[in-house]
């Protein structure tokens, strides 16, 4: 098995390339395909539309269908306005817990992959173990929507994939989607004093953040009798309500962010076409009877599928082979996992370290969950052998 040393220096140099989601990520995806590339891997990096950002796709074995993708992000959330009693972009050993930013989510298990892979690569495997690191997955996973874009327009089909996502090493086979939206109202400034003579932006989006509210209520009823999720219905978010500028004067614009966590997709169709009619034949008459020109406009932030349990599940039963756990979990926060389900994988989640101790200041990773991990990916080495 890998050793721990050789693993905690990999993960010093992630945790040194601060890839925070506004800034780029190739010097980092750079230097894990340099490296990749000398253990003998195809490697690709995938550079996004701006060139800023890339997803990494790299090829253990034969060129063949099937095989085994294992998955993790290369971003990390920032550390503005947050207290570290250390620096967040270096790795610091306290007490047997490695600190920095993303050493739990995730660049601890993308450490652990990078120190495992040469003892795959210096393997005669059957199927292929392909390496996915991708950009943007805090920001609504949008690394991961281009890479399998790109594998389906390639008709790469691998037949499993594990998600590294911190899950404590525990299985994980299912959650919830995660849609994100801000919607805008544009109405008519004007001055306080005589409201009627112009469209209060913000009275628009307090009608419909109360249409969101409603149903809110609607879909908790909607919940299937054998939900797996807790809590076992579709939920609504509002996470920001923002508009006007002072007192005295009639607000011309407002914005809510909001997001729905699906627990099945005909909850998503009934919201949006509840809105849908709501704003088309309700709130934006009303406005532009006041205001010509009024107008709610919604911006799609990321529309991220959620990752079914299913009763066949090749990756989970593989995995709990290795680990030796009889029961699997569902988790609340949403990974990629259901991206890659939706290609035809096999997926399940199973990560060092637990969400609890994510996107905090001082954010940790103990050394046993990382020894643990290595000693999974070892396993899994030896299972793709056989």
């Amino acid at each position: 098995m890998t050793d721990l040393a050789t693993t905690e220096a990999i993960l010093a140099t992630l945790i040194r390339h601060p890839t925070v989601s506004r800034d780029s990520n190739r010097a980092l995806v750079d230097w894990i395909a340099n490296r990749l590339e000398d253990m003998g891997a195809s490697v690709e990096v995938l550079p996004n539309a701006t060139g800023d950002k890339a997803n990494l796709w790299a090829t253990l074995g034969p060129p063949v269908d099937g095989g085994l993708v294992l998955s993790g992000h290369t971003d990390v959330v920032p550390v503005d306005g947050q207290d570290w009693s250390v620096p967040a972009f270096d790795l610091t050993v306290r007490d047997d817990l490695l600190l920095g930013r993303g050493t739990c989510d995730m660049k601890g298990f993308l450490a652990a992959v990078l120190a495992t892979a040469p003892l795959l690569a210096g393997a005669d495997l059957r199927h292929p173990v392909h390496i996915a690191f991708t950009h943007d997955e805090e920001v609504g996973c949008l690394g991961a929507r281009a890479l399998v874009e790109t594998l389906a327009a390639r008709g790469l089909r691998p037949a499993t994939c594990i998600v590294g996502e911190p899950t404590g090493m525990r299985l994980v086979d299912g959650h919830k989607g995660c849609f994100e939206y801000t919607t805008r109202f544009t109405g008519l400034e004007g001055h306080g004093s005589d409201p009627d003579a112009g469209l209060n932006a913000v009275e628009c989006a307090v009608r419909f953040a109360r249409k969101l509210m409603d149903l809110a209520e609607a879909v908790k009823q909607r919940a299937p009798s054998d939900s797996p999720f807790s809590p076992p219905w579709t939920t609504i978010n509002i996470g920001r309500l923002a508009g006007g500028a002072v007192h005295n004067i009639i607000p011309g614009a407002a914005a809510i962010d909001w997001e729905m966590r699906p627990v099945q997709a005909e909850d998503a169709a009934f919201v949006h076409d509840a809105l849908g009619r709501f704003v088309a034949d309700t709130l934006l008459p009303d406005m532009r009877a006041h205001a010509a020109n009024a107008s709610v406009d919604q911006e799609t932030i990321g529309e991220v599928a959620g990752l079914e349990p299913r009763q066949r599940n090749a990756a989970r039963d593989m995995a709990a082979q290795i680990t030796g756990q009889n029961g699997v979990d569902r988790v609340a926060f949403g990974t990629e996992a259901g991206l890659f389900q939706g290609l035809g994988m096999d997926v399940v989640i199973c990560g060092p370290g637990h969400i609890a101790q994510a996107h905090k200041p001082d954010e940790f990773l103990a050394r046993s969950q990382l020894q643990t991990c290595l000693r999974f990916l070892t396993g899994l080495g030896r299972t793709l052998l056989r």
